[in-house]
């Protein structure tokens, strides 16, 4: 009967062989979680993330979209032999655009230019687009891409590098939430924002001895580590695409969109330290700046240069000292992994003695964290805030949390709810009044289990004081999740309006996922 079936509907019966060959392939690595093993938690201890005094590594908050712009347009203008950039997602787009145009110029300059993209986006957002051409073609710019996706072995398509940092040589790093593109950096008109959050760390022991003890060397470690995965391959390392016409004007638009930015931004772009051992570093003179850009004519240049600060001493002033920073890492091979950064920020709570503050944009839990969190509770006060439904972005953890909500109560965990307008997606834990971690480290079983992951954790307390405040300002905006169910809703707050069919659409795809969760 089966076979007769079969013969009749061969077509129908092809298709769904490619179906299950493909859903059982992707899914089947995850669907056992990987326990803690022995050597994580004998190598895991709370007074490892601390030290005494500080160190040479200065850290700011980015909270903006807009401050992410700046610090990345003034922290590649200063590099001189290496900028690396590592991103989930890389998209075309204005803001992207002004970075590629930075790092074409410093690469016309000499500087050694790395690029990291995860497979999904690499497939999905740089393919067929010149602009990413103009950037791999080039001789001292290569592009990497991890897990480039390959739907004939699906078990491996599931494995996602969900890092982002930007590295300029030895004087610092960006490490946060935020993807490269218009959506999370800048601020030219999109279609739709979010919020996140990001932290700069400055290394004032650059080009000295002492430059290796700072915290930028962890960073680099790790991606270099990626980089040279197997599962990392070339993106188009061909340098006679800049021969296509397109290829060509793409390198142009870029050439000329950073002689504008430049010279609209001088105090970002388009200046470069002078050589010295001394200046710039603490208690001594900043360096001087001086322009690059040869339209610039002799007077604009003295103009120019008497009245913008060298952002090296721009970082002296707006950054704070910071003890310990300890750089927290997921397991980077494409299959599943074992919960070191979860495990690690709970070891960090169980330290608390006074308050555990959670920033994540959606939450998802299995056993094991339910557990974790409700030990936790059991000593400190914990309050983790998320996205509500309705303020979220991520359709798929909206349709799973409403079926859990019993659970996260049962934790003892303050729940709030955030009802800003823009969706949050920022990822940030702060412990007491010293120590606070910033990342791109979700909540839930996705970043736990299977993505690598990164979560930097600083010992400073004025680092701390600062992330409180922002953090603060966005759970003054958030409706309280009651232990029977309900919700404490502050009267300024406007609970966005959902659409019955969406709201419909949330109940059937959470009820068909539970089999599925750990790819949310």
């Amino acid at each position: 009967m089966i076979v007769k079936w079969i013969k009749k509907h061969r077509v129908l019966t092809v298709l769904l062989f490619v179906f299950l060959y493909l859903v059982i392939g992707a899914t089947a690595p995850f669907y056992h979680y990987k326990p803690v093993s022995g050597i994580t938690k004998a190598n895991t201890s709370a007074s490892d993330f601390y030290q005494d005094g500080t160190g040479c590594d200065r850290a700011m908050i980015l909270e903006t979209n807009q401050s992410a712009w700046d610090e990345r347009m003034r922290l590649m203008s200063l590099a001189k032999e290496r900028i690396i950039l590592s991103t989930f997602d890389f998209r075309d787009g204005e803001s992207p655009r002004d970075i590629m145009a930075v790092m074409l110029h410093k690469a016309d300059q000499g500087v050694k230019v790395q690029i990291l993209v995860d497979g999904f986006s690499g497939l999905v957002r740089m393919e067929r687009n010149s602009y990413f051409y103009a950037l791999s073609s080039h001789p001292n710019i290569e592009i990497k891409i991890y897990n480039k996706l390959n739907l004939l072995l699906p078990w491996k398509t599931q494995g996602r590098m969900h890092d982002k940092y930007v590295i300029a040589d030895d004087y610092g790093y960006i490490l946060g939430g935020r993807n490269t593109f218009d959506y999370f950096i800048g601020s030219y008109p999109t279609n739709s924002r979010s919020h996140d959050r990001e932290v700069l760390v400055y290394n004032t022991a650059h080009g000295t001895a002492g430059t290796s003890q700072s915290s930028l060397n962890q960073v680099e470690a790790y991606f270099n580590q990626v980089w040279d995965l197997d599962v990392c391959s070339l993106f188009h390392d061909d340098e006679t695409l800049a021969e296509k016409d397109s290829v060509q004007k793409a390198a142009g638009v870029l050439r000329d969109r950073y002689d504008m930015l430049a010279k609209e931004n001088p105090e970002l772009l388009g200046w470069e330290m002078e050589k010295s051992a001394s200046c710039g570093a603490p208690g001594q003179p900043a360096c001087p700046a001086l322009p690059i850009d040869p339209d610039i004519n002799d007077d604009d240049q003295e103009i120019l240069a008497s009245i913008k600060p060298a952002p090296l001493a721009y970082y002296e002033e707006h950054t704070v000292p910071a003890g310990k920073i300890t750089l927290v890492s997921n397991p980077t091979d494409i299959y599943a992994k074992e919960p070191v950064v979860f495990y690690t920020m709970t070891e960090l709570m169980k330290s608390a003695r006074e308050q555990v503050v959670i920033h994540t944009p959606y939450a998802v839990f299995n056993r094991h964290m339910y557990d974790a969190l409700t030990e936790v509770t059991a000593h400190v006060p914990v309050t983790m805030m998320i996205n509500s439904v309705e303020n979220g972005d991520n359709f798929f953890a909206s349709s799973d949390y409403p079926r859990h909500k019993k659970s996260f109560i049962q934790t003892g965990m303050e729940i709030l709810e955030y009802d800003g307008g823009l969706s949050y997606h920022g990822k940030s834990l702060l412990i007491d009044h010293e120590l606070c971690a910033v990342g791109s480290y979700n909540f839930d079983l996705r970043s736990t289990y299977m993505d690598t992951e990164l979560m930097l954790v600083i010992q400073s307390p004025e680092l701390t004081s600062q992330l409180e405040e922002y953090m603060d300002s966005y759970q003054a905006d958030c409706r309280r999740l009651l232990p029977d169910g309900t919700y404490d809703i502050p009267e300024h707050i406007t609970v966005a309006y959902v659409p019955f069919y969406k709201r419909a659409a949330w109940k059937v795809v959470g009820f068909v996922m539970q089999p599925f969760r750990f790819l949310i």
